[in-house]
């Protein structure tokens, strides 16, 4: 059964690191905004990496040994771009051995039309046969973009463990992925939201997280 860890109901820094991405003046400091997100993903690879698998280890100091706890999985780090590179680079600082893989994806808007597609264009990574996956992008709004990301991913291998990784999600999100990525997925979202608009964007949210860490796009 999939698990989900909202880190906002813990009382912890995390939340003045989501209040500043959320905040319409401090967000307008693409420096800070691309910092805080780099930030979230620290915290959230700290909480996932209670979850990995431990093995006891002998390492020696200038005085003597010492018995250690260290992971002993090495997880593979799947971001997908643009927005999802301070996220990802944050967790790489603390799994700071990990493999990485970069997946493009995107909306796709239908001519005079409201609604969208979601491709997937370019992907590039190690084998996952067997590995810890990792998927992470900083908004996870309708879930579409993720699920399309793991299917991709799965021409790499089959993974022995997903997580899947985001700053803000909403309610309706996160039960679309649960419905359609392995029902052992576990869930580390910095905060979930209630409400999505027409065009899939999470409110309260933060607006769009690529454009925010990176510039507008045309």
């Amino acid at each position: 059964m999939s698990m989900v860890t909202e880190i906002s109901k813990q009382n912890t820094v995390a939340n003045r690191f989501l209040a500043e991405m959320r905040d319409l003046g401090i967000q307008k400091d693409a420096m800070r905004f691309r910092r805080n997100l780099e930030r979230m993903g620290e915290v959230l690879a700290y909480e996932m990496s209670k979850t990995l698998d431990y093995t006891e280890e002998e390492v020696v100091s200038p005085l003597g040994e010492a018995r250690m706890m260290l992971h002993a999985d090495n997880p593979v780090l799947a971001t997908i771009l643009r927005a999802g590179i301070p996220l990802h680079q944050g967790m790489l600082n603390y799994f700071d051995r990990a493999d990485n893989a970069f997946v493009s994806a995107y909306r796709k808007h239908r001519k005079g039309e409201d609604g969208f597609d979601v491709e997937v264009e370019y992907l590039s990574g190690p084998s996952i046969e067997d590995r810890v996956l990792v998927l992470n992008d900083p908004m996870l709004a309708s879930g579409r973009s993720m699920v399309l990301v793991y299917k991709a991913m799965l021409r790499l291998g089959k993974p022995k463990a997903v997580h899947v990784v985001s700053v803000i999600a909403s309610t309706e999100g996160v039960e679309y992925a649960k419905k359609h990525l392995p029902a052992s997925t576990r869930y580390w979202l910095g905060a979930i939201d209630e409400e999505m608009t027409a065009e899939a964007y999470i409110v309260p949210g933060l607006g769009d997280a690529g454009d925010l860490a990176y510039g507008p796009k045309c």
